[in-house]
């Protein structure tokens, strides 16, 4: 018989098992980023990723399929649909996308992005399909359209799921939506002109990209309902819509402006800012009236610099890609989609609180 004092492993009684913590401590990480690691979330950076993953190995916390798995998943192709044009938050944001190759890999995800002519449902739809033939799964900016609608329902019955981003759709089997409470976002904006103008009686207007995006009408809805509430001697004098191009936007602010000599503010609720202000500057009212817009990027941040625009509502377009990424990334583990996915938060930036670090083409 062989004693256990021979045998110092029997002497200390059964290993027990390593925990997350144990994990945590010998890669020098917190147990949530370990959490993350071992359920393939996204937001930790690759050095950290391998980093727990050899910790987890040393301390025999998978078997060494499970950590292949992990380490060296099949990669999910992606796809996202964005719309074509110059709006300078969309473009800047696909051209992250394409440069998230570092960001994506530890994730295991692969990701392309197409633009598609803007406003165009048919189009959408049939990009839709197209995609859903090669893709996991496809990210896309929705238009309320039927055949839409359809489009979605179609991928999920063949197992291709769909996330909206920005502006989403109803009524269909999309798994999940990526993007800010649009009707909060009007209402925030309505709040800022009425605070700007000092609840005065007024005249403003608004300029769309297109209605046909929820996110659009959600937030002419909001912005309208909160003037109601809280200013109602400002008046609305008119919607105009955009399509989130900058000479459109240009030509729709020059005819408000003769149309109302006395505007006093101008809430632009898609792209296009820079023809507002060219407008406002032109006829020498960029001093004197309020201008709120959506989205950060290089040209609103020129725009609040010199003076011309007051206050930019918009998100970090790095949480709408992680977030993104999660929502699939839960799919593909049988987990619930939004489970651990932080949706995107607005942020009002003015002059005096620009960020450094949160533009899309940065």
């Amino acid at each position: 018989m062989v004693s256990t004092k021979d045998d110092p492993e029997i002497a200390a009684g059964p290993r027990s098992l390593p925990r997350v913590v144990d994990i945590a401590q010998a890669a020098g990480v917190s147990t949530a980023t370990v959490d993350r690691v071992l359920n393939n979330r996204p937001g930790v950076r690759a050095a950290t990723v391998q980093r727990v993953l050899k910790a987890a190995a040393e301390l025999d916390y998978l078997p060494d399929g499970d950590l292949h798995a992990a380490a060296g998943q099949k990669p999910m192709r992606l796809s996202f649909l964005l719309p074509a044009g110059n709006n300078r938050f969309l473009t800047g944001l696909g051209e992250m996308i394409r440069r998230a190759d570092a960001m994506l890999a530890p994730h295991g995800v692969k990701a392309q992005v197409e633009f598609i002519r803007s406003f165009n449902p048919e189009l959408l739809a049939r990009s839709l399909f197209q995609h859903g033939r090669r893709a996991d799964g496809v990210a896309f900016m929705a238009l309320e359209h039927p055949a839409v609608r359809e489009a979605v329902d179609a991928l999920a019955d063949r197992n291709v799921p769909s996330v909206t981003l920005i502006s989403d759709i109803l009524n269909c089997r999309r798994a999940g939506y990526v993007g800010l409470d649009n009707r909060a976002a009007g209402r925030t904006a309505g709040y800022l002109i009425a605070r700007f103008l000092k609840h005065r009686q007024a005249k403003v207007a608004m300029i769309a990209g297109s209605l046909s995006y929820r996110a659009h009408e959600d937030r002419e809805m909001g912005f309208l309902h909160v003037l109601k509430e809280i200013a109602p001697d400002i008046e609305v004098v008119g919607l105009r819509e955009g399509h989130d191009d900058e000479g459109k936007s240009y030509r729709q602010t020059r005819m408000l402006l003769g149309l109302h000599p006395d505007l006093a503010g101008v809430y632009n609720i898609g792209g296009g800012a820079e023809g507002v202000a060219r407008a406002l500057k032109e006829t020498r009212r960029e001093r004197e009236m309020v201008f709120i817009t959506h989205g950060l990027t290089t040209e609103t941040r020129g725009l609040l610099i010199d003076g011309a625009l007051d206050a930019v509502i918009t998100q970090d377009p790095r949480n709408t890609l992680s977030a993104c990424v999660g929502i699939f990334t839960n799919l593909r583990a049988g987990r619930p989609p939004m489970q651990a996915v932080e949706s995107p938060r607005a942020e009002v930036i003015f002059r005096e609180n620009l960020p450094k670090n949160m533009l899309p083409d940065e």
